[in-house]
């Protein structure tokens, strides 16, 4: 039985123990007091400190470069492009404090000692001594004692014992407690320096050897804690520099190294410590020399100090980490220096990443470490394991220094990753400051338009990441606002959709563009010059702006003038391969219709086969300009019904061909024949001229069809009922037929006298019937019915026409858009035909660099190059423009104050102090004569304006 005093000794030891203060025993080691009552951090109780740093894994430490996947147009937009996550070595334990807590109080009387000598300092320190002294108590080994019982027995006799000699250490005296336990005691005083402990310990024979559960020595401790009295008190008796802890992982030396004590390395060297420990390629050692942990926290006073006395800084080992790349990785140019001066390997990789020295400064983005390296012959354009260069990773970094040294050093700017990812989508993806680097980038030759192998370029990056000064940017650096990604998404719909303020400075690019060359706007001799420049792309044809504007919702800006007149010209350029179809669609329609009505209806076999051929070649012909089509783009054929009706009248002129005395071929001809001048009207509506009409009535048609499929329960059930009612009438004789004649009572075809005057008695006797369900009929069907669906077909009507302008501008640029697709097919490239060169050169308006324009004189009817309203158009926005640049934008310190004669002059208005009550009234008069100035001058620019107008419009009328 304990005494109670005893027992309140055992529960101040447990208290100390529990309670948070436990963990600031530590705190010496990182420049913390390290009293109990010191109150810890929230960061502290969140996460444990470190006593020495270092890597935790060495292939895991950087893997950083893109861990992009796959960006699919497919996706969403919000999905982020080019996610990349860059890691630094992270500052981590040799030992975890924790660990060593552990397995310091796992000793016996560990708890005790963990408790109480952190405490003893000055006067209860002498005390305990003192009483230490006084006892003669044999002492106790740590290492346990070796049973000759069954180890299970063993482990229980030694759990018991321990727990015992725990509770014997808490109720004794400091003194007792350092006479029985010394050894214990003595790895306890060495981590936290207790010098005049430790040499009272080493004197009462204290063995220097003695270790912990994980085989930490004195020594080992002693080093992590920094103290060099320690630790040459610790030599003087015999401590062994060279020992190494239960897991192979450091010596004293490593830990005096990882604390950065240059005076605690030197002494440890004198002492014969081995300066290449764990370098030796045993597969036991972990592979990291004092070297690596005095680079690792940036000690270069013990870098240097290890690399005189002939620490190695390469490893044999292939891709392991050297301290060149733990250098590299920090930023440490003072260590990198070193390195490189004393032969550290600037070509060597590391870990699965494969990154050398080079890789891991960039992405860090150390100027100073990528110069020396670069200086010290490391290659520029080495890949790591993605793929990247050193150029992508200071891109990522964001280090326009390191950019501008990789490229002087002859990096190559458009080199590409695994992902097909140039430097320049790196600097897109992660741009922070304004694009500084963008621009180094692009001036040093890297391309703009330049595709991932998922078809993005950097500006649908900039667009996704929302960067509109960076879209902005590169749009002036002729970035493709066409370019597409695989799934088929143009850099325009993603700037639409992510960054929409930049639209307007893009539709300023067009008004730009429009200028006045020669003479003033009034003269007839006026020369407007028109630059087409803005509305080329990086695509072969010139057509792909628009239809990307069409497909982004953007359709308003084809009424602009310069891309009107651009579709107005275009068109005038390419008509010829349309008014081609037209004629070898009119010739088929001709020949074929002839051909099956000497087959059919006249029956002269003899002189319809002298069509035979003719019908055969065009049917060949149309069904090999299908084939290419399709061959060409499959996805984009299959979604125009024109194409459907095209191959309908391939397939039944084949049949036509093959079985011409059948019955059932007589019905093919008549579809046939019927389909092919359907097919004319398609090709006819391409035209500007008739374009408008085919589109009413295509309009009206699909509305129609939705209309009535909308009423069919209507219909249907009408047509039933008059079966039944009327099923000795021809024209109902069955469903089918009821059901047709229903569809054509619609138009008003009733035939009231047929159905009721003709009647049989039979039918007399439902007359009442009939007659009710005659007059519904005509009212629901013939009369409303029918009238909505005209008033449908007048209003889509009135809205085409309303639109109409618009809708001739948009089916203007999609057939110029799908021709030029077709004429610049990468089908064609394989061909040597001479004739395709032709039609591609006839097909282009612009042949740049010469001729990228075209000159006006919208004042001069002789002028003919544009249509009046067009050219108007044109003059009107030059001289909105002009007026706009005439009027005045005065800094906020100028103003106008009025002058005699009428005149108003610029002035500044001083700002000096008001000394005087008259100097303040004469800022308040000089101040409201601005107002009155102010007022006059927008009036007179509003009578200007209108008076503007007015000439205008006397041109127009006069034009």
């Amino acid at each position: 039985m304990l005494t109670s005093s005893r027992w309140q000794r055992n529960d101040t030891i447990r208290r100390r123990m529990s309670s948070p203060n436990r963990f600031n025993i530590f705190g010496r080691l990182s420049g913390r007091p390290t009293s109990l009552q010191e109150n810890p951090s929230p960061v502290e109780n969140k996460r444990p400190q470190s006593v020495v740093v270092n890597f935790k894994e060495n292939e895991d430490i950087r893997d950083a470069e893109s861990c992009h996947s796959s960006i699919s147009s497919e996706d969403s937009a919000d999905l982020g492009v080019f996610a990349c996550a860059r890691q630094r070595p992270k500052s981590q334990q040799l030992w975890e404090k924790e660990d060593i807590i552990l397995a310091l109080s796992a000793l016996p009387a560990g708890e005790a000692a963990l408790a109480l000598i952190p405490s003893l300092h000055g006067d209860d320190l002498t005390t305990a001594l003192r009483e230490s002294q006084n006892l003669n108590v044999g002492d106790t080994s740590i290492r346990g004692h070796r049973l000759s019982t069954p180890s299970f027995v063993n482990r229980y006799i030694r759990k018991a014992s321990l727990a015992a000699e725990n509770d014997a250490a808490a109720a004794a005296a400091p003194g007792e407690l350092i006479s029985k336990w010394p050894n214990t005691c003595l790895l306890v005083s060495c981590f936290f320096g207790k010098l005049e402990l430790v040499k009272y310990l080493l004197q009462r024979g204290a063995r220097v050897d003695a270790c912990d559960g994980d085989g930490r020595t004195p020594l080992h401790l002693g080093a992590c804690s920094g103290s060099v009295e320690i630790i040459e008190e610790l030599l003087k008796h015999n401590g062994n520099p060279e020992e190494w802890d239960v897991n192979r992982k450091c010596t004293p030396l490593h830990c005096a190294a990882a604390a950065g004590d240059v005076k605690s390395v030197k002494l440890l060297l004198k002492s014969g410590a081995n300066v290449d420990a764990g370098l030796s390629g045993n597969s036991m050692d972990h592979e990291k020399t004092p070297l690596h942990y005095a680079v690792l926290n940036d000690a270069s006073d013990c870098v240097e100090e290890l690399l005189r006395a002939g620490a190695s800084p390469n490893n044999s080992v292939v891709y392991t980490e050297t301290p060149l790349h733990v250098a590299a990785s920090l930023g440490s140019a003072r260590c990198v220096s070193l390195l490189l001066n004393y032969g550290a390997d600037v070509r060597v990789q590391f870990g699965s990443a494969r990154s050398t020295p080079l890789h891991l400064a960039a992405e860090e983005g150390s100027a100073d470490c990528t110069k020396l390296l670069l200086e010290a012959g490391a290659p520029s354009d080495a890949r790591n394991a993605r793929g990247q260069s050193a150029m992508h990773l200071a891109a990522l970094a964001q280090s326009a220094e390191t950019v501008d040294l990789l490229i002087k050093a002859g990096s190559s700017v458009n080199m590409e990753d695994s992902d097909g990812r140039t430097p320049l989508h790196a600097a897109v993806a992660k741009a922070m400051r304004g694009g500084e680097l963008v621009k180094a980038l692009i001036q040093a030759g890297a391309l703009v338009n330049k595709p991932d192998k998922y078809g993005y370029t950097p500006l649908h990056t900039a667009a996704l990441n929302e960067n509109s000064s960076l879209v902005t940017l590169l749009l002036t650096k002729g970035a493709d606002v066409t370019a597409r990604t695989k799934g088929g998404i143009s850099a325009l719909c993603f700037i639409v959709r992510r960054t929409p303020n930049v639209l307007p400075k893009y539709v300023g690019r067009l008004d730009q563009a429009i200028s006045l060359h020669d003479h003033e706007l009034g003269d007839v001799d006026c020369e407007l010059k028109l630059d087409f420049r803005p509305l080329m792309t990086g695509g072969r044809g010139e057509a792909d702006l628009f239809l990307c504007l069409i497909e982004a919702g953007q359709r308003h800006i084809l009424k602009h003038p310069l891309c009107e007149t651009f579709l107005h010209l275009k068109w005038l350029r390419i008509r010829k391969f349309f008014v081609f179809s037209l004629i070898f669609h009119s010739l088929f329609a001709i020949i074929l219709s002839i051909y099956i009505f000497l087959t059919f209806y006249m029956e002269w076999y003899k002189w319809s086969k002298f069509l035979y051929w003719p019908v055969l070649g065009f049917t060949c012909t149309l069904a090999c300009k299908e084939l290419f089509q399709v061959a060409h783009g499959i996805t984009g054929y299959a979604k125009r019904w024109e194409n459907w009706l095209q191959w309908s009248v391939i397939i039944i002129s084949a049949i036509v061909l093959i079985w011409q005395g059948t019955t059932w071929s007589l019905h093919a001809a008549a579809i046939g024949v019927t389909l092919v001048w359907v097919e004319l009207m398609i090709v006819v509506g391409r035209f500007p001229m008739f374009g408008l009409y085919i589109q009413m009535f295509t309009q009206v048609a699909v509305n129609f069809f939705k209309f009535l499929g909308a009423y069919s329960c209507l219909i249907v059930g009408f047509s039933l009922g008059f079966t039944v009612i009327h099923k000795d009438y021809k024209s109902f004789a069955n469903p089918g037929v009821g059901l047709i004649k229903t569809i054509v009572m619609m138009s008003g075809e009733l035939e009231f006298e047929d159905m009721f005057w003709n009647a049989t008695d039979i039918s007399i006797a439902r007359g009442a019937t009939m007659h009710l369900m005659f007059l519904v009929f005509v009212i629901l069907v013939t009369v409303i019915l029918t009238n909505l669906l005209v008033g449908l077909a007048v209003s889509d009507i009135q809205e085409l026409q309303r639109c109409a302008g618009l809708e001739r501008l948009i089916r203007r640029a999609e057939l110029v858009a799908h021709l030029e697709s077709l004429l610049f097919s990468k089908l064609l490239d394989y061909t040597s035909i001479k004739i395709v060169r032709i039609f591609r050169k006839g097909a282009l308006l612009l042949h740049p660099p010469h001729h990228c324009g075209v000159n006006i004189r919208p004042n001069d009817p002789r002028d003919k190059c544009l249509p009046r309203d067009l050219a108007k158009a044109v003059y009107h926005l030059v001289a909105k423009k002009k007026l706009r640049n005439r009027v005045p934008r005065y800094p906020s310190n100028q103003s106008l104050i009025s002058t005699s004669a009428g005149d108003i002059r610029m002035s500044k208005i001083q700002r000096f102090p008001s000394t005087s009550e008259y100097s303040r009234q004469q800022v308040t008069e000089l101040v409201a004569d601005l107002k009155k100035c102010s007022g006059k001058l927008g009036t007179q620019l509003d009578v200007l304006t209108k008076r503007i107008e007015l000439i205008a419009q006397e041109m127009d009328q006069n034009g």
